[in-house]
C-alpha cells in the first residue's frame, strides 16, 4: 500500500484557503525525476547515514531532498511509495495501488511535493485514477512535459509545468501554465509573474507564476547565496 501524508506547513496555508482536507502522495526525490536538472538532488543512504548527492547540472538543491536528508522518516516513506509504484509496473496495477491506498476522507490531493511521474505508465495510471474520482481535485508540478503535451488531462487535475528540467522548450512551444523558481521578488517582478505562497497558484493552475527559492543549498552556491539574502529581509 502506499503512503499518503497529511497537509505539511505549506499545505496547510492552503487547506485554510480552500476549506478542503488536503492530502499528498510524495516519493523518493531526485531518484523518481528523471526529467530534473536544475534542481536534480537525491538522497543517498550509505551505513545508515544519509546525504545529499547533487545532479550534474544542479543550479539550485531540491527542497524535497533536503528533507530527506533531515528526516529519516520521510525519506523511508517517499522511497517506499517510489519502491512500490516502480514495483507495480503496468498502468492497471499502479491504477488499483493508488485506489486502493486513498484517504477515505480526501478532498484534494497533491501530486509529488517530492518526486515526479517517472514513467509513462504512472503517468497513465494517475490519468485513469482522476477519471473515477471526480470528487477530488488533483494537483501538482511536473517536468514530466513529453507526458504532460501527448495527453488530455481530465478536468480535476491540474498540472503546472516547471522549468528547470530536460524539455523546458515544450513548456514554451505549447504554452503550458508553467512556474519559474526565482531567486529574488525583484526578479519575479521583472517577468511579471505573481508568486506563489500558499500552493493555491499550484492548485488553481490558471496562469503562470513563480516560487522563491528555498530550502537547504548548496554552501557557497549563488542559490545559498540567495536564499541567506530572502532570510535576512524576512
Amino acid at each position: 500500500m502506499l503512503k499518503f501524508s497529511p497537509a505539511n506547513t505549506k499545505l496547510q496555508k492552503l487547506q485554510k484557503k480552500i476549506g478542503k482536507k488536503v492530502y499528498s502522495l510524495d516519493l523518493q526525490a531526485g531518484v523518481s525525476c528523471p526529467f530534473a536538472m536544475d534542481c536534480k538532488s537525491m538522497v543517498v543512504e550509505k551505513d545508515g547515514k544519509l546525504t545529499i548527492k547533487d545532479g550534474k547540472y544542479t543550479q539550485f538543491r531540491c527542497y524535497a531532498a533536503s528533507g530527506e536528508a533531515l528526516y529519516t522518516l520521510t525519506y523511508r516513506q517517499h522511497r517506499h511509495n517510489y519502491l512500490t509504484i516502480k514495483k507495480a509496473k503496468t498502468v492497471k496495477q499502479i491504477k488499483k495501488l493508488i485506489l486502493e491506498s486513498m484517504p477515505h476522507d480526501a478532498k484534494v490531493i497533491r501530486l509529488h511535493s517530492s518526486g515526479d511521474f517517472f514513467t509513462e505508465s504512472y503517468f497513465r495510471a494517475v490519468l485513469e485514477v482522476c477519471k473515477e474520482t471526480p470528487h477530488i481535485r488533483w494537483y501538482g508540478y511536473t517536468k514530466a512535459i513529453p507526458y504532460l503535451v501527448k495527453y488530455t488531462l481530465p478536468k480535476n487535475l491540474r498540472l503546472v509545468a516547471s522549468y528547470g528540467g530536460k524539455h523546458d522548450h515544450q513548456i514554451d512551444e505549447n504554452n503550458l501554465v508553467s512556474c519559474k523558481v526565482v531567486y529574488s521578488k525583484n526578479e519575479a517582478k521583472k517577468e511579471k509573474l505573481p508568486i506563489d505562497k500558499n500552493d493555491y497558484l499550484c492548485y488553481n493552475a490558471s496562469r503562470k507564476f513563480a516560487v522563491l527559492i528555498h530550502g537547504m543549498q548548496p554552501k557557497g552556491s549563488p542559490a545559498m547565496k540567495a536564499v541567506t539574502q530572502l532570510r535576512a529581509k524576512k
